[in-house]
């Protein structure tokens, strides 16, 4: 009596959580493979559906989208798209361009601005620098939106920067994410708190509330000084960037600092974040400064070619949008010579896999540039296991082995180039908060295009005959971590 009793029982649960997941109306392949969890382990499906299983915010959803409408108020917005329209930004773009800023637009309701001064910053030593000389210049406010924020010598010296700002009565606001900062402490913490900087967590999660998931998570990295310098792209505040513990070399990044209009857009994407946690909103016209210098008036654009035209692209899980894997995918699919990627965790879902496959079956230079073994030994199994299907197609692959390549990268032809915090992953696209910038032109282009060549230099390129002579076990776990795939 007793077993059937739990048979039933076990079988009600499955039919009821199989209606619960077909309703969110995921992919057919993540639907089967949570369905076949579930089935298979009970308890322990249980378990993982309830910490990584939710794919919306539900109620902090609706939270989050109150805060976009007392952020982002229509006067800042209607000014934003006058200014767009009088610097005409798209007036002398190709047409892919335009139509990918009319995407990133719609999906994302962010303009592409005009900048007066783009600066790629290649690795966590020119980063660092040109971070912390731009705090050092602060008058107003100093934000600050982490993945990770770690509590070593760089953490330190930061913490110690905007601690002598704050004492100099400028507004210090840092939010990280409570998964990714977990070892922020309240001991490292205190002397921003002595000085009154305002610091938040990002989504907290805790089994004591019933909230033990760790999906959600702000994977962005922002930093935006007085309303005018941005800084934006892969690189946490964290000492792998200079130096590995054991001395090792440190994690190859690439981040972005930029001056001008698409500053004001971090600024709103870092308020809506900071609202998210902590229900305020800080308010005057010195977080949106009007006197922005131009990059350049309609009379210069006319004589100069170089002009910067970036725009921001902010998605998450409180958005249906899915704006930067739709950026990424049509990118890609409308690429005319080269497609170059750059990305640590390589788990794509089916349409940018067959952006890619069907690049390089058009004949195109696709090439894809990975780490030799990232952090996570799983996810570095599930990126193989599309190696196959990639190199029939003819897209080259290199994996990286000087370092931890942390890197998320987009190059396509000469026109875009495009950094960020976005893995080309499921997680990224889906389930974080994250960040990119667009840079549009042959300038940035070309600098990001050097990067990925210098990369190369240090990368081993994936042969199939290689990957032919691959052992029956290494195939074995590449195929059963593929199957996580929807959850990595």
């Amino acid at each position: 009596m007793l077993v059937s009793f739990l048979t039933f029982g076990e079988i009600a649960y499955v039919v009821v959580v199989c209606v619960i997941i077909v309703l969110q109306k995921r992919s057919p392949a993540s639907t089967l493979a949570w369905i076949l969890m579930l089935a298979a382990l009970p308890l322990v499906g249980m378990v993982l559906f309830f910490v990584f299983g939710p794919r919306r915010l539900q109620r902090r959803r609706l939270k989050r989208q109150r805060g976009r409408l007392k952020v982002r108020s229509e006067e800042l917005r209607a000014e934003a798209r006058e200014r767009a329209r009088t610097r005409s930004p798209e007036s002398r773009v190709d047409t892919s361009s335009r139509q990918l800023m009319q995407l990133a637009m719609r999906a994302s309701d962010i303009p592409p601005e005009m900048c007066s001064n783009v600066d790629i910053l290649k690795g966590g030593a020119e980063c660092f620098d040109a971070l912390e000389k731009a705090i050092a210049s602060a008058k107003h406010h100093v934000h600050l939106d982490y993945y990770i924020f770690a509590p070593g010598r760089v953490g330190a010296r930061i913490r110690d920067l905007l601690v002598e700002r704050a004492k100099a009565g400028v507004h210090v606001r840092l939010l990280v994410d409570a998964v990714g900062s977990y070892a922020l402490s309240r001991k490292f913490l205190k002397p921003l708190r002595e000085v009154r900087a305002e610091i938040a967590f990002f989504n907290p999660a805790s089994f004591a509330r019933f909230r033990p998931r760790i999906n959600f998570r702000n994977h962005r990295k922002i930093v935006v000084v007085d309303g005018r310098i941005g800084f934006t792209g892969g690189v946490n505040v964290a000492d792998e960037y200079l130096e590995v513990q054991g001395g090792g070399p440190p994690w190859r990044d690439v981040h972005v600092r930029l001056e001008g209009g698409a500053v004001r857009w971090l600024q709103l994407v870092f308020l809506e974040d900071w609202y998210f946690a902590t229900d305020k909103t800080p308010h005057g016209r010195g977080y949106f400064p009007l006197d922005l210098p131009a990059a350049r008036t309609p009379a210069d654009e006319a004589r100069d070619h170089d002009e910067h035209r970036v725009q921001i692209v902010a998605s998450g899980p409180d958005l249906d949008a899915e704006a930067i894997q739709k950026v990424y995918f049509a990118a890609i699919a409308g690429a005319e010579k080269r497609v170059l990627v750059t990305t640590p965790y390589f788990v794509p879902d089916e349409p940018v896999l067959t952006a890619l496959t069907t690049a390089a079956q058009r004949g195109l230079d696709v090439r894809l540039l990975v780490p030799r073994n990232s952090d996570s030994r799983i996810v570095t199994a599930a990126a193989r296991s599309y190696f196959d299907d990639l190199l029939r197609a003819g897209v080259r692959i290199f994996e990286y082995a000087p370092a931890m390549l942390h890197a998320k990268t987009l190059v396509i032809d000469d026109t875009l180039a495009c950094i960020g915090s976005a893995n080309m992953d499921n997680r990224s696209f889906r389930l974080n908060f994250e960040i990119s910038a667009l840079l549009y032109g042959p300038v940035h282009n070309r600098v990001l295009a050097e990067i990925f060549e210098r990369d190369l230099e240090g990368a081993h390129e994936v042969k199939a005959s290689a990957r032919a002579r691959l052992g029956l076990p290494a195939r074995v776990f590449e195929a059963g971590a593929r199957l996580l795939s929807p959850m990595l």
